[in-house]
Order: structure tokens, then C-alpha cells, then sequence
């Protein structure tokens, strides 16, 4: 965990007073080292499947579900195309006050299942709560989440079952300027 920590705030950029986690993507090993890191934490969990929400979610909790040896399932967010059955989600307002709706297929998670949540940041926590809410609903058992940056409150954190390679108040500070 420590060599993806340090890789993640040496390529951590603040780009027009926005974070900017792509150049950890960009740099193989850097990619290699932050999947491992979150896939680490939970390797002994009995995860038998990875959720991760539209679009860096996506990238991340499909090479962690690789990395676990485990399958995948999608959430949606919005009208894309998603066939067959779908339990769907309106999360609590993210720090935006955006709600997003959330869809993941029926059938991607059962009963049997103990789900890891992997994304790239976790700020209040809205995405996650929903995204446990319909774990749930299909039978699934949480197992947490695992992300590159955390910004929770320390209750949400414990609640969620949040394991991070940084948190926010490590990454450099937004000078104004880049």
C-alpha cells in the first residue's frame, strides 16, 4: 500500500481547482501498484464480486475484480443502455447537491455474494450508501469500499467500511494557480 500511496500524491495534480487522478492511469506501473492497493485490503474478505459506478469506477473495480480473481458488476448511472432487470437508486446529494441515479442489473449480484465497492474518490459518501442499498436489495452481503482518495467524515467511513490508499487532506494542496 505504501509504493501506491506514494505513486498516487507524486502524480496527483490539481488541474483549473480540479483533482486530477488520470496520470495514475496514464503510468503502467503506477496503475499496476493503486489496483493492488485496493484490491489488498479486502484480498482476504471473501469478496466474490467488484461494483464500480460509471466511468472511473468502471476502469478501477473491473482491474481489482482481475486482481481478486473475482467478477464484476456495473452500476450505471443515467439513461445509458443497460438490458434486463435493474434495481436503481436516487443518491442523497453528493458535495455538488447533484443526486445521481443509479442502476445495477438484478442478476449481477445474488444472494452468495459479498460485494467490494472500488472507485477513484469518496467524498460524502451518497454514491456508496445507494450502491450498498441495492447490494442489499438483491441479496448481495457488503464487504466496504475500497478507493484511492477519501474525504468522508469518520462515521460515514466506519459505516461504509472505507479503505483508501490516500486521504484528502494528504494530497497538496489547490495553489489557485494550475
Amino acid at each position: 500500500m505504501s509504493h501506491a500511496r506514494g505513486l498516487v500524491l507524486e502524480r496527483f495534480r490539481w488541474i483549473g481547482g480540479h483533482a486530477d487522478v488520470w496520470q495514475v492511469f496514464r503510468d503502467p506501473e503506477a496503475l499496476a501498484a493503486v489496483v493492488r492497493g485496493l484490491a489488498g485490503p479486502f484480498r482476504e474478505d471473501g469478496v466474490t464480486a467488484v461494483c464500480g459506478i460509471e466511468s472511473r469506477g468502471f476502469l478501477l473495480g473491473a482491474a481489482a475484480a482481475v486482481e481478486l480473481g473475482v467478477g464484476f458488476a456495473a452500476v450505471r448511472k443515467g439513461e445509458g443502455i443497460f438490458p434486463g432487470k435493474k434495481v436503481t437508486r436516487c443518491s442523497d446529494p453528493d458535495y455538488r447537491g447533484t443526486r445521481q441515479e443509479l442502476r445495477l442489473q438484478r442478476m449481477a449480484v445474488g444472494p452468495e455474494d459479498r460485494v467490494l465497492l472500488v472507485d477513484d474518490w469518496i467524498e460524502t459518501g451518497s454514491q456508496a450508501s445507494a450502491v450498498r442499498s441495492m447490494v442489499e436489495e438483491c441479496g448481495g452481503q457488503w464487504a466496504g469500499c475500497s478507493v484511492i482518495v477519501d474525504q468522508t467524515a469518520p462515521a460515514r467511513r466506519a459505516d461504509l467500511g472505507v479503505r483508501s490508499i490516500v486521504t484528502a487532506a494528504e494530497l497538496p494542496a489547490w495553489d489557485g494557480q494550475s
